[in-house]
């Protein structure tokens, strides 16, 4: 019983861990982006109305993919430590976790600079999906696996 109170503690503490880091990197990628995030996912317009006219369909791309890219990372720093004490479980996944949401900003910037035109403000045009918008998450994805493989 001891063993499975012990499993449950370790369950919460990563979730807990993991969802505040994920929280963290949805508001890193908010402030890369003009405006707010939120408003652009849910699609509200300059009179503060929600409309399925004014969603951005390229920050809902990219947004996912961020989420996703940090929490392969989360998944692997605990997967790969759990055998050891929750401390440095803990430790570990809190700071991989960092490390990908900087690097995802790194490489979020490094896209805008390289390409032209603005990222930022592509992210955020309401409509269909633009194709810079694929680009930079499969750029956020790639980051997550490349940090992936250093912690495995």
């Amino acid at each position: 019983m001891d063993d499975l109170i012990n499993a449950v503690w370790h369950a919460v503490a990563y979730a807990v861990a993991g969802g505040a880091m994920l929280v963290l990197s949805y508001y890193v990628l908010d402030l890369a982006t003009p405006g707010h995030l939120g408003t652009h996912l849910r699609g509200v317009d300059a009179n503060g109305q929600e409309s399925v006219h004014a969603h951005s369909r390229s920050a809902g791309v990219i947004t996912s993919a961020w989420l996703l890219s940090n929490a392969a990372v989360l998944f692997t720093a605990i997967w790969t430590n759990g055998d050891t004490d929750l401390g440095t479980a803990l430790g570990w996944t809190v700071a991989f976790g960092v490390v990908g949401i900087v690097l995802n900003a790194v490489m979020f910037f490094t896209i805008e600079a390289i390409m032209p035109g603005s990222l930022r403000q592509i992210v955020t045009e309401p409509g269909p999906v633009r194709p810079l918008a694929y680009v930079a998450a499969a750029a956020a994805i790639s980051v997550g696996a490349i940090v992936c493989a250093s912690i495995a």
